[in-house]
């Protein structure tokens, strides 16, 4: 008799229980899931946006305006370097680099050696060594920088790797579930929400820069003429003041270009009431070196305005009536909870290291998606059923027992998605699928072998015991070979082509573990209580 260890029947029943209990909340009704007992997994597999309905927005990430903004701060810190050391000069700006000019030759070699000190090494295990920028010098006094290819090419890599997290936080603090939040291409970034229904309000979340400063008021220079007659002072600049829809346009404030705490100083924002006036107005906190720095700030300029400006706007500016100790704050304005809500999404989120240009943006209605989940169903019992009868009418019972696994599989499967999370979309769906169809390759491989061994003489155990030895290895190899394209297709494909890649490579390692495992099980107890005396398959 073909025997089977004790402890691999134990660790079977095993999954198969923890598998049925971890899939069954997928095929139960919402209210039935929420009167389960608390000790009872109640989780199920998220759908995705096709399934759900939902928000999908395509981002830009504009790495030029990021190149552009690197040159300017050099610029700002060659212009400082020459200055402290007295030194005449004159910048050109051919595109996409850096030309400074000396006025005096003498004073070219320590202009030169300054220029030099500025320009840092990349940072990067792949990159020790490489400058910021390619320095060369024509011959007339001048030096040119021009931004090397290995610092480029990591910019890029660090600012979208950057803008995806930034992005990432400003979704999950809208309390949205599962979103997909993926890179495309070089410098593209996809979100994809279930469950929203406005991506206009998505897209203002995502779209501003979010870049907080604290910055004294210029109260030393004219504001009008400044307006009136562009009069700007060098060490100041005309910012205009924000306003919510609807309400009356104020006056540009004149305010200092230095920035005395960068909002990357900010722990925590929220929202609340203000007890005097009953509007509503958007608390901040800063750490602790930033609370620090605050104090200071807020000791030193007592009786002057100060203001914080939101990408390039000013919010508010107070007067300084005493030091702040606390390390927090609020800015009051004109807000309605939604838009004090969303500034404090932006401000607990971060600044985005550049800014993003949406370039495309679809909703896909819930009305669709209940479309697509029906017709999966349909499709995901009909591709069950046809193989199924299939597999009765080839190999009679053992056929049967074949089916039993394949159902076993599908559950396993479920229960594999539901357990790590992952999202079902319409292409997974049709991993499903595929993956039923295929599940029962490895029983048609073993039950042929069984027919070709009994053929060659051999008894009823010996055929069923070698022909599953002898076809092992041609499963293995074909199962190997699906799986590496599963994880290509995982690797090199995003969204829909990854929903498709997850379900089929889970899939493949279910159906192994069903096809192989579960169905020799039920096989060998059949043979055992039944006793029969022909092979029949």
């Amino acid at each position: 008799m073909l025997q089977v260890s004790a402890w691999v029947r134990i660790v079977v029943g095993l999954v198969l229980i923890f598998g049925i209990a971890i899939a069954l909340p997928n095929a139960l009704p919402e209210n039935v899931r929420n009167s389960l007992p608390s000790w009872m997994p109640k989780n199920t597999a998220s759908l995705g946006l096709d399934l759900q309905g939902g928000s999908y927005v395509l981002l830009e990430v504009q790495l030029d305006q990021v190149m552009k903004d690197q040159l300017d701060s050099t610029v700002g810190d060659i212009r400082r370097a020459l200055r402290k050391q007295h030194i005449a000069y004159e910048f050109k700006r051919p595109e996409g680099s850096i030309g400074v000019r000396i006025l005096n030759a003498a004073d070219y070699p320590n202009a030169l050696k300054a220029i030099k000190d500025l320009n840092p090494a990349v940072t990067g295990a792949a990159l020790i060594g490489t400058k910021q920028y390619d320095i060369s010098e024509t011959g007339d006094n001048t030096a040119v920088l021009k931004m090397s290819e290995a610092y480029k090419k990591q910019l890029k890599k660090d600012v979208v790797g950057r803008s995806i997290e930034v992005v990432r936080k400003r979704v999950d603090e809208l309390g949205t579930k599962e979103p997909s939040i993926e890179q495309q291409g070089e410098d593209r970034i996809v979100v994809q929400v279930p469950g929203l229904a406005d991506p206009k309000h998505l897209i203002e979340l995502l779209k501003t820069t979010a870049k907080m400063t604290f910055q004294m008021v210029d109260t030393t220079n004219d504001t009008m003429a400044a307006i009136t007659q562009h009069r700007i002072p060098p060490n100041s600049e005309l910012l205009e003041m924000a306003t919510e829809k609807g309400s009356q346009r104020q006056l540009p404030i004149l305010v200092e270009k230095r920035v005395l705490i960068a909002g990357d100083r900010l722990k925590d924002a929220g929202y609340s009431t203000n007890q005097q006036t009953g509007g509503v107005v958007v608390t901040f906190r800063f750490d602790s070196v930033g609370a620090k720095e605050f104090a200071e700030i807020t000791k030193e300029n007592v009786g002057k305005p100060f203001a914080i400006v939101l990408d390039k706007k000013v919010l508010t500016a107070p007067v300084i009536r005493e030091p702040i100790i606390g390390g927090s704050g609020q800015i009051e304005g004109s807000y309605s909870i939604q838009t004090a809500n969303d500034l404090a999404v932006l401000l607990r989120a971060g600044a985005l290291p550049a800014p993003l240009n949406p370039i495309d943006q679809r909703t896909v209605g819930p009305e669709l998606g209940k479309d697509s989940i029906e017709s999966g169903k349909i499709a995901t019992i009909a591709g069950l059923g046809l193989v199924a009868i299939f597999m009765i009418l080839r190999y009679g019972l053992f056929g049967l027992f074949a089916d039993i696994a394949m159902g076993t599989n599908l559950i396993l499967l479920m229960a594999a998605m539901t357990l790590f999370g992952a999202t079902l979309t319409l292409p997974g769906i049709a991993g499903i699928v595929l993956t039923l169809g295929m599940a029962v390759d490895a029983n048609v491989l073993i039950f042929e072998r069984m027919r070709e061994e009994h053929r060659n003489g051999r008894s009823m155990l010996g055929s069923v015991d070698t022909g599953e030895r002898r076809a092992i290895a041609t499963i293995i190899d074909a199962n190997m070979t699906h799986l590496i394209a599963a994880l290509i297709l995982f690797e090199l494909g995003s969204g829909p082509v990854r929903g498709f890649a997850v379900t089929l490579g889970v899939g493949i390692l279910t159906s192994f573990f069903t096809s192989v495992v579960v169905a020799r099980l039920i096989i060998i107890a059949y043979l055992n209580f039944r006793k029969p005396k022909k092979l029949i398959i």
